[in-house]
């Protein structure tokens, strides 16, 4: 290798380094602001080991969230070390740090007495702050390790892993507070486990699109050399006509949905066109998989 492309490299080593530090700070410091600036204030506890370590500093003031939630997360870091990139761990590691800092030092006020914007703005807050963490190569820890182990070896989302994990912290949390605030907490949960599906997925959801149409051979070739996207043509048959059909089947990017629609309305205004919501795609230029 050249000296030129020696340093070139480096250079985009230390680019993408920057960059999920960049996003795993952002990330962090909004997601501290939810805690810090709604749900301490109200005594709203939240998902995963932050909700525990809010359960525990309300019952020992004393007891700093961000210490314990420092030292919750290191049972879950040696799983992550087994079952996870070290590239992923890595940045997670520095995630949890940031994190963990951000709630010490970063105490801001967001004045909004009744509790229900509180908890929806919350979850909004929080949401986003947390699926910007996980656009990064890492995470700040908590159920976000978790998370991608089950997506990764399951293909579980990662909103459904974290709704379904943060109900024990709910029941724990039911024993000592009132019922309301679990409420008002769940709500919050809720709204913040879509908002970091629809950060990390987002408009890089892909669709699959099926289209029936006689003239299947003009829509593959237009999808081929005006989307530049692939086709795959299967060969059906229609239950009540018998009739032999070409069916016409190709993966694309949200964004490319309404051109599609319009483009096979050009050529055959009657095709028959089913289009659904895909989990994840691997593959060359139209996968969206995170790279963890």
């Amino acid at each position: 290798m050249t000296a030129g492309g020696t340093n070139e490299s480096k250079a985009e080593f230390v680019r993408k380094v920057l960059w999920n530090m960049g996003l795993i700070t952002l990330g962090s410091l909004i997601s501290a602001m939810a805690v810090n600036g709604i749900l301490i204030p109200h005594r709203f506890v939240s998902g995963g080991l932050t909700g525990l370590a809010l359960v525990i500093h309300y019952a020992a003031p004393s007891v700093p969230v961000s210490g314990l939630y420092f030292l919750l997360n290191m049972p879950l870091f040696v799983l992550g070390w087994k079952f996870i990139g070290r590239r992923f761990l890595l940045y997670s590691i520095a995630g949890l740090a940031i994190y963990s800092g951000a709630l010490q030092w970063l105490q801001v006020s967001i004045t909004i007495h009744d509790p229900l914007p509180s908890a929806l703005l919350a979850g909004i807050i929080g949401g986003i702050g947390a699926g910007i963490i996980l656009r990064s190569l890492g995470s700040a820890g908590s159920t976000d390790i978790l998370s991608v182990i089950l997506l990764n070896r399951l293909s579980i989302r990662l909103g459904t892993t974290t709704l379904a994990f943060n109900a024990g912290v709910l029941i724990l949390a039911a024993v000592f507070w009132s019922l309301e605030a679990v409420l008002y907490t769940l709500i919050y949960l809720y709204v913040a486990s879509h908002m970091l599906n629809l950060v990390v997925t987002g408009l890089s959801q892909r669709k699959a699109v099926l289209v029936i149409s006689p003239h299947w051979e003009e829509i593959a070739r237009r999808v081929l050399g005006q989307v530049h996207r692939g086709v795959t043509i299967f060969r059906g048959q229609g239950a009540f006509t018998g009739q032999e059909e070409q069916i016409v089947y190709s993966v694309i990017t949200f964004r490319e949905l309404a051109r599609i629609k319009r483009m096979i309305r050009q050529v055959d205004p009657d095709a028959f066109v089913g289009v659904s919501d895909t989990l994840e795609v691997m593959g060359h230029r139209i996968g969206n998989q995170p790279h963890w």
